[in-house]
């Protein structure tokens, strides 16, 4: 495999669907939630093509699923955060490559960042949890900047804290999401091909690389 063009100075990695299958976490939850409310359960299909654009996008979504009114939103978000502390990293597992594949990114020497839209606190102690803390030098959430992937704002405020140019920074991800923000902040993106799409297919989505596990990033 060719060497990453432009040559990177640094690199951003989403989380969900790119370094850990949360998905049974996501519906494990969910399923709680409407269980409190006495409102029926959710699909994993339904979870897996709906998650990625933030915990508020999600939970709307499933109420407008179960046919319940937005208005059961704050009592559905206040449950969810409870459940999701409790099983954060419970029903989810490391995706293979990805070990071998942060190793050889943090060999490079260079600045990483875990770039997500699930909420900070969440993201954190699943990393921990998960032991992939270690090979970040920050971690931002979905609630740490005024706009959430696909908007280029978390892109760009990460470069920043890394001292990384946009144009030679590396977006890691699984989705057009993650595409769509990277296109706009400037910064060359790498698709998985393993992960939550929307139900879309990955290869559909402009990229300057496309990888079917982490370890293959670096050739």
């Amino acid at each position: 495999m060719p060497a990453l063009d432009p040559t990177p100075t640094a690199f951003m990695l989403d989380l969900d669907g790119t370094l850990v299958d949360t998905l049974g976490d996501f519906v494990a939850v969910l399923n709680r939630v409407l269980a409190d409310m006495g409102l029926p359960a959710v699909g994993r299909d339904f979870v897996e093509h709906t998650i990625g654009q933030g915990s508020e996008h999600l939970i709307r979504s499933v109420l407008t699923e179960v046919g319940a009114p937005q208005a059961h939103y704050e009592q559905a978000w206040a449950l969810y955060q409870r459940h999701y502390e409790v099983l954060n990293g419970e029903h989810a597992d490391v995706f293979p490559g990805v070990i071998e594949g942060l190793d050889a990114l943090k060999a490079l020497g260079l600045p990483m960042a875990c770039l997500t839209n699930k909420p900070a606190a969440f993201a954190r102690e699943l990393l921990k949890r998960k032991g992939l803390d270690r090979y970040f030098d920050r971690v931002f959430g979905g609630d740490d900047f005024e706009r959430k992937k696909p908007d280029p704002m978390p892109l760009l405020k990460t470069c920043e804290a890394l001292g990384s140019a946009p144009a030679t920074t590396w977006m890691i991800g699984d989705s057009s999401n993650d595409a769509r923000a990277a296109h706009a902040a400037g910064c060359p993106i790498a698709l998985v091909s393993y992960g939550y799409n929307h139900g879309q297919l990955i290869r559909e989505v402009p990229a300057e690389r496309y990888i079917d596990r982490l370890d293959e990033l670096l050739g």
